[in-house]
């Protein structure tokens, strides 16, 4: 299981690889709709890339629920620690 370290390098890389920016610039407190205008084939990009590196099933309804970078990173972090 990834620590909390881990998955949020991972969210925080994978983010800035779609949208096209630096992974240093999205924060635990960036919220990807308000801060970046991230549309829904950009967010279901995200959510296939992190699906593929972790193995997990990820609903679109999580990822559209999580309002930041943070609490999409609590709620891998909850679906990982439930899996092992």
């Amino acid at each position: 299981m990834p620590t909390r370290e881990e998955l949020s390098l991972l969210v925080r890389t994978v983010i800035s690889d779609v949208l096209g920016t630096e992974a240093e610039e999205v924060r635990e407190q960036t919220s990807l709709e308000v801060d970046y205008g991230i549309d829904s084939l950009e967010l279901m990009e995200v959510g296939a890339r992190l699906e593929r590196s972790l193995r997990l099933r990820i609903e679109v309804e999580d990822l559209t629920a999580a309002q930041t970078v943070g609490q999409a990173i609590d709620l891998l972090q909850a679906r990982t620690a439930g899996r092992s």
